[in-house]
């Protein structure tokens, strides 16, 4: 019992001390890609990429269904032929990147997303991203790692645990997607 108690409280806890503005203005990149008509590319590896699949579908059906609009979403990391090619015949460092390099265009958000906040994959990704003005979000824990301070915006679960880490990243996406749910109802009641 005293296992669960200690799980549940680390979660509730690394939740209250995540930036409510940092989810705000997450939330003002996605519709602005949304109202501009621009992609949103979201990665990541092991459970940030299960995660990032999530939030992906999220996305295309449970925020974009029923609307006129819709939001333009890729995950990288669902295209397992492109990511095992580019990692057998370049590097696994690159299996963003070069996926990026076919359609990111300027004013594009990119979403990268990793536990420890280091993977070379995601920063590879994220800095090559910055460099062609796309917006850029990290999804990060421990300490930040690198891509807490190359991204434009970071939101930081701030704790050393990677499972909690992603049950924060899960929970903040959640939280998000209701969001645009009810303003884009709230704005454009005719869009549904």
């Amino acid at each position: 019992m005293k296992d669960i108690e200690d799980y549940f409280t680390k979660n509730i806890d690394a939740i209250n001390r995540i930036d409510k503005n940092l989810i705000i203005q997450f939330v003002d990149l996605l519709l602005n890609a949304y109202n501009n008509k621009k992609t949103i590319f979201i990665f990541g590896n092991g459970g940030s990429a299960a995660t990032a699949s999530h939030f992906c579908g999220d996305l295309i059906k449970g925020v974009s269904f029923g609307l006129k609009k819709r939001f333009k979403v890729i995950c990288l990391n669902d295209n397992i032929p492109a990511v095992l090619a580019i990692a057998n015949d370049l590097s696994y460092q690159d299996v963003f990147v070069e996926q990026l390099k076919n359609f990111l265009e300027e004013g594009d958000l990119v979403i990268g997303i990793s536990g420890s906040g280091n993977s070379m994959n995601v920063v590879k990704a994220i800095e090559y991203a910055n460099s062609v003005g796309a917006n850029t979000v990290a999804l990060c824990g421990f300490d930040g790692g690198k891509i807490k301070n190359i991204a434009k915006l970071s939101v930081h679960a701030e704790i050393n645990d990677m499972e909690i880490v992603e049950d924060v990243h899960l929970t903040v996406l959640h939280c998000i997607k209701q969001i645009l749910i009810s303003l884009i109802k709230e704005l454009n009641p005719e869009m549904r």
